[in-house]
């Protein structure tokens, strides 16, 4: 049961993944891609934490929560950059 849950969560995430590249290729608007783009990294760090698992290694959780991280704070600077004009 353990295998069928992982290859059912790896098929979705990388359906997930596909779809929300295509979005941020078809967005219209500006806060579309922002929000596209920071769908695509939480799925990304997804696939990570995925991976981590079957590959028995906590790099892949470093490497995961620094994405998770550089995806908020980009997400928060694009989204006052947007609302504001400005970042700082």
């Amino acid at each position: 049961m353990h295998d069928f849950v992982f290859y059912g969560a790896m098929i979705w995430m990388t359906g997930l993944l596909g779809v929300s590249i295509v979005l941020v290729i078809r967005a219209t608007s500006a806060l579309v891609r922002i929000l596209a783009l920071d769908t695509v990294t939480l799925v990304l760090v997804a696939l990570l934490i995925l991976y981590s698992t079957t590959a028995e290694s906590s790099f892949y959780l470093d490497a995961a929560l620094i994405l998770a991280l550089l995806s908020f704070l980009s997400s928060v600077a694009a989204a006052r950059y947007h609302s504001e004009g400005r970042i700082f």
